[in-house]
């Protein structure tokens, strides 16, 4: 297996343990000093995952891989991502509705661990269909 297909494999592992709710197992994807950064803050997993566990248990937040695009050991991920508002999250209360957008990643592999991660996605677009004060 290629070098990218390697690479490709694994934002696949990525998406399949954010989809299940597992940060358990997102967090054995990443390096130890992982970089994370995206809309809403950046840092190691342990800072990270308080805001990924509110948007999978607030906002039922689910990827779907619309395209990956790697070039050795850098893959570029594009998503639907989607969701709806069922449990606190982000000091605002489940409105019940739904929210679907595209959103986007960048990934460097390294030594079979994810070693860096942005992410950009519209939360305004997401605050808007989710029926809460766009932040």
């Amino acid at each position: 297996m290629s070098i990218e297909e390697q690479s490709k494999a694994m934002i696949r592992q990525y998406v399949e343990a954010f989809n299940r709710g597992d940060l358990k197992g997102l967090k054995a994807l990443f390096a130890e000093e992982a970089e994370i950064q995206g809309v809403m803050g950046k840092g190691i997993f342990e800072r990270i995952e308080p805001i990924w566990r509110q948007l999978i248990e607030g906002y039922g937040m689910q990827l779907k891989i619309q395209a990956l695009v790697s070039e050795g050991n850098v893959v570029a991920a594009r998503y639907i991502e989607s969701g709806t508002f069922r449990a606190p999250a982000f000091g605002n209360q489940p409105t019940g509705k739904s929210y679907e957008l595209v959103a986007m990643e960048w990934f460097e592999i390294e030594g079979g661990k994810i070693r860096r991660r942005w992410g950009a996605r519209d939360a305004a677009s997401q605050a808007r269909q989710l029926g809460i004060a766009v932040p």
